[in-house]
């Protein structure tokens, strides 16, 4: 049951992934990414790692995905027109393949045994662990992530003000 809920999960957000990438309209590809977001949180719950699964969903499909989209609609960004539109189908049908081929050799290994995985170390995902690599090791990397978030946000701001004369 699990190798069929990680291959159904892993699928799913890979055919997500590749819509968000693809889709000509930013909010369709910002609700593919919402959508990929909450396929991995599905995979980390089944790593028992409630507590990210928890967070994946809290921050990035609905705080940051939320930010995005309000950036999307403030910006009124249309979809693209062109000789290019004509293309698509080919190129997302080259996608899916492709990502069909990439992801069988990733699930089974020779023969046609399923991979293997090692346990999770003790206390793995809980929020005692987490608190402690992200204020101790990872304090700078987090700090440059929240710096980063702030000067997009200010710059969204600056961009979607209008002149008052």
């Amino acid at each position: 049951m699990e190798i069929l809920m990680f291959n159904l999960l892993g699928g799913l957000s890979v055919a997500l992934a590749l819509g968000a990438i693809i889709s000509k309209r930013p909010v369709n590809s910002a609700i593919n990414l919402i959508g990929t977001m909450f396929c991995l949180a599905g995979l980390f719950a089944m790593q028992d790692a409630h507590l990210i699964a928890a967070l994946q969903v809290l921050v990035y499909a609905g705080a940051i995905m939320a930010l995005f989209l309000f950036v999307i609609m403030l910006l009124n960004v249309r979809e693209k027109v062109g000789a290019e539109s004509r293309r698509q189908p080919y190129w997302q049908l080259l996608a899916v393949v492709s990502a069909g081929a990439l992801f069988v050799p990733l699930v089974t290994l020779g023969g046609g045994k399923i991979l293997k995985f090692k346990e999770a170390a003790s206390g793995f995902g809980t929020t005692a662990a987490v608190g402690r690599l992200l204020y101790t090791d990872y304090i700078l990397p987090f700090e440059i992530a929240s710096v980063l978030l702030l000067a997009a946000l200010v710059g969204a701001v600056i961009l979607t003000k209008t002149k008052i004369r």
